[in-house]
């Protein structure tokens, strides 16, 4: 290491010598491994250290504060050690909220409102990334993952609830996709506020929620599915038992204990490295029935789950609500059908139909406009003909004429009944 000029790689070997020993000697001593938190301060007393080594005495004096690039060396030589190198700073940037990064090339953000950045590369070689991708997925990974050839996926969450997904060999460079989720409270007044919706599509929607309506969210990737149903979940009062169900955790219902004290939250995964342990997302839905739900709520509907999922909402657990990606309200019904032939039920697609039309009350779809999350439309189901699905699009953002003007009066009586009062006037029997 040179005496003046000590660089990161030099720093983050010495860091890592440091903390292997100190592994060494409580093993030996059988003492617990150390936690993160003793881990990054030993790090930073030896960062430290070494580049007290390199700097003339009275460089710093006694106790003196690195200048900051010193602080610099030791912040990025950590970050390889025991984060995410220069990953770090676009996880702690809160104005992100997607990351895209292919092999070496410029990395890719979209921030939270919708505009897209471009960072330099965080890696200098396809191998690099794949080692930085190993290493998340073993320090921050529940389970043993592999990724390799032979196993050219990962999907997990990270500590603070972003959704991660990395591909190799299948892909022209290393890929890895990181979706950033806040666990921010999310309420329908906020969401009026943000031009997402009219105060009264906001109105309508919380009397739904109360009324106990079976709710679709449906959108695109990215256009606010997951914070809208956040909202509508936060509309239940706080006597009800919710049981949510998800593919990876981001309704984040655990960091609202207050508001739904009394809840159980579920979260499908993949088989171990030996290939055992699935659960998938439509085990979770037939273990959620076990668990006298009052409302059933699935985070995203993909697949097989789907045909368990309407079988709840037809049976009693009305006020039950998902997500599901789609192009429009009226696609969520073929997709459905789709979703359920998946699960090779062998039902015939008029049952199907029947069973949609019985177990969904309305869809809502929501969708960016001019970099702002909108809701564009809502249907309520009416009926089934045959291989069709009948509804009603009861509100639309480019209507000219009065708002829910096709609501059926049995609707309206309801959801008067909770907090709508023009419901009734602008219906139809």
């Amino acid at each position: 290491m040179s005496a003046l000029s000590p660089t990161i790689p030099e720093v983050a070997r010495a860091i890592a010598t440091a903390l292997a020993d100190d592994r060494v000697r409580r093993h030996n001593e059988d003492q617990l491994p150390p936690s993160v938190d003793e881990e990054r301060h030993m790090a930073r007393l030896t960062a430290a250290g070494v580049l007290a080594k390199a700097r003339p005495l009275d460089a710093w004096g006694f106790d003196a504060i690195p200048n900051p690039d010193d602080r610099q060396i030791i912040d990025e030589a950590i970050a390889q050690v025991l984060g995410l190198g220069r990953l770090e700073p676009l996880l702690e940037d809160d104005e992100i909220s997607d990351i895209h990064i292919r092999g070496n090339f410029p990395v890719w953000v979209k921030t939270r409102n919708g505009e897209r950045r471009e960072h330099p590369p965080i890696v200098q070689t396809d191998a690099e990334l794949v080692d930085l991708i190993r290493r998340i997925a073993s320090r921050m990974g529940h389970r043993e993952q592999r990724f390799d050839p032979a196993h050219p996926e990962l999907n997990l969450q990270l500590p603070d609830g972003s959704r991660l997904f990395a591909a190799m060999e299948i892909s022209s460079h290393p890929t890895l996709v990181i979706r950033r989720h806040r666990f921010e409270f999310s309420a329908i007044s906020q969401l009026v506020e943000r031009q997402m919706m009219e105060p009264e599509v906001g109105s309508f929607l919380a009397a739904a929620v109360r009324s106990r309506k079976n709710i679709i969210v449906a959108g695109g990737t990215g256009s606010g599915k997951t914070t809208l149903l956040r909202a509508l979940i936060n509309e239940i009062g706080p006597l009800e038992r919710i049981v949510t169900i998800e593919d990876a955790y981001e309704l984040g219902i655990d960091h609202f204990q207050s508001a739904h004290p009394d809840h159980d939250a579920l979260q499908a995964r993949t088989a171990n490295i030996e290939g055992q342990g699935e659960i998938t997302m439509a085990d979770l839905t037939r273990m959620a029935l076990r668990m006298d739900p009052d409302r059933v709520i699935v985070g995203e509907v993909r697949g097989g789950e789907a045909f368990p999922m309407l079988l709840a909402m037809s049976q009693g657990n009305n006020g039950s609500m998902c997500t599901l990606h789609a192009d429009s309200a009226r696609s969520v019904f073929p997709k459905l059908l789709a979703y359920v032939s998946m699960a090779s039920t062998g039902v015939p697609t008029e049952t199907v139909n029947l069973l949609i039309a019985s177990a969904i009350h309305f869809v809502v779809h929501i969708e960016v406009r001019d970099n702002v999350r909108r809701i564009t439309s809502i249907h309520e189901v009416v009926d089934a003909d045959g291989t069709a699905i009948v509804s009603n699009e009861v509100y639309s953002v480019n209507s000219t004429t009065p708002q829910f003007v096709a609501l059926r009066g049995a609707t309206a009586t309801q959801l008067e009944g909770h907090g709508f009062p023009r419901a009734r006037e602008l219906s139809w029997s």
